[in-house]
């Protein structure tokens, strides 16, 4: 029987898991924060619909200018812990800034810097996570994303109860000391573990360049970086069908994603009259649903594959989506809100898990870049259009274009080459 590098090393321990998952808890913790103070902000400061999307739109189109540079510098530097303890400081300063603007426009670049500095965590996390346990990536990935489900489901309760006894602008202020205090800990934990796994032996570097080598990527020294390579190592990830097919679904998939984040805090605010603590409530089951889908898919994928996975939680996204709409005031909207977080989530991680697995190792950074560069472009396209058709026609129409996103995204992934949907497993 023979025995592959992969298992002549050592199980690792979850510590790694568990901290870089409660980081990213915290870069999720300030956008939903954001998510339900946007209705006070509004009405103080006189937002439409379109004026609301085209705010939140400009935030995801800074994402989307900064995550290959982001990509690039983590190829580059390497220090991916360090460089995810400076994401977390970034993402939740802008936010402090926030109480000293009166106009709109400094909210604008206020969003625009945390766009920024979101996008450094994702180029370092993830490769950093899938490659350190290659056998279970979709488990490890959905992890980190219920970290982010956990940040944004109690971010709206917190934020909801703190308003009862402080004005918004006290609350962004309040705000920055939980991100401070983990930007702390990942940089003194996290930072020296991962410059120190970089070097674990020739066997892992013998690996990698195999895998590059297979991709058809130069298998050269890390040290030998140059831009001119860079280029055309870029140019190899562009041209690799299946890898942009998921990164596009995964595109409208974010669509569907932000534009729910975004607007059904203030459809709930301004068309059903909840309360900060009600609609803190409903965004909170929306997160704890999706916190319970993503190890449940990401655990189903490693097994069975991705395809089967992504393709039927789009299906029943689409579908809960409508449902939502239907149900109204009734007790049926918070089971279809529900409904919405556990299959809306179930695929992120599958889908990370999914690009990774068609990216070389040497381009980690740049692969996780590549595909969080097209998520923020369908992140950006989502609160400007909802915006637009709120205000044109009503917020109903609004949700139904939601719906055709997602199922738009299913129909890219039967394109995807089935030489390439290896399952694990398999």
């Amino acid at each position: 029987m023979s025995i592959t590098a992969a298992d002549a090393l050592p199980p690792r321990t979850f510590r790694d898991v568990w901290l870089i998952s409660a980081g990213h808890g915290l870069t999720h913790w300030y956008p939903a924060t954001f998510y339900i103070l946007l209705p006070l902000i509004g009405k103080e400061l006189g937002l439409s619909y379109t004026q609301i999307g085209f705010l939140m739109s400009a935030q995801h189109i800074a994402g989307a200018l900064s995550n290959l540079p982001g990509g690039m510098i983590v190829d580059a530097i390497g220090k991916k812990g360090y460089l995810m303890a400076a994401s977390l400081f970034w993402v939740g300063f802008p936010y402090a800034l926030m109480s000293l603007t009166n106009s709109m426009w400094m909210l604008v670049v206020c969003v625009m810097l945390v766009g920024i500095g979101n996008n450094l965590w994702h180029p370092a996390a993830i490769p950093t996570l899938a490659h350190q346990y290659p056998q279970r990536k979709g488990l490890v990935l959905s992890f980190h994303g219920m970290g982010g489900n956990i940040g944004e489901a109690l971010a709206p309760l917190a934020a909801g109860t703190l308003l009862a006894w402080f004005t918004w602008r006290e609350v962004v202020v309040i705000n920055i000391v939980p991100g401070l205090v983990m930007a702390t800990m990942i940089l003194v934990l996290v930072g020296a573990l991962a410059t120190t796994r970089a070097t674990d032996g020739s066997k892992d570097k013998a690996e990698a360049n195999k895998e590059n080598l297979k991709d058809g990527v130069n298998a050269g020294n890390d040290s030998k970086w140059n831009a001119r390579q860079y280029l055309h190592d870029l140019g190899t990830l562009m041209r690799n069908r299946a890898l942009m097919l998921i990164c596009i679904s995964g595109g409208c998939r974010t669509l569907t994603q932000v534009g729910l984040m975004v607007f059904l805090p203030v459809y709930l605010a301004y068309e059903q009259g909840y309360s900060t603590i009600a609609i803190g409530v409903c965004m909170t089951v929306l997160q704890v649903a999706g916190l319970i889908a993503g190890p449940i898919a990401g655990h189903v994928s490693d097994k069975v594959g991705r395809r089967q996975v992504v393709l039927s939680s789009m299906v029943l996204t689409g579908v809960t989506i409508i449902g939502m709409v239907f149900a109204g005031q009734s007790f049926l909207f918070i089971v279809f809100v529900a409904l919405v977080g556990f299959f809306l989530y179930a695929m992120r991680p599958v889908m990370q898990a999914w690009a990774v697995e068609n990216t070389p190792k040497r381009l980690a950074g740049t692969g996780v870049g590549l595909q969080f560069t097209i998520l923020a472009i369908g992140g950006s396209i989502a609160p400007a259009t909802f915006g637009l058709i709120a205000d044109t026609w009503n917020v109903y129409a609004a949700f139904y274009f939601l719906a055709g996103t997602i199922i738009a995204a299913n129909l890219l992934v039967l394109f995807v080459p089935r030489e390439d949907l290896r399952s694990p497993a398999a």
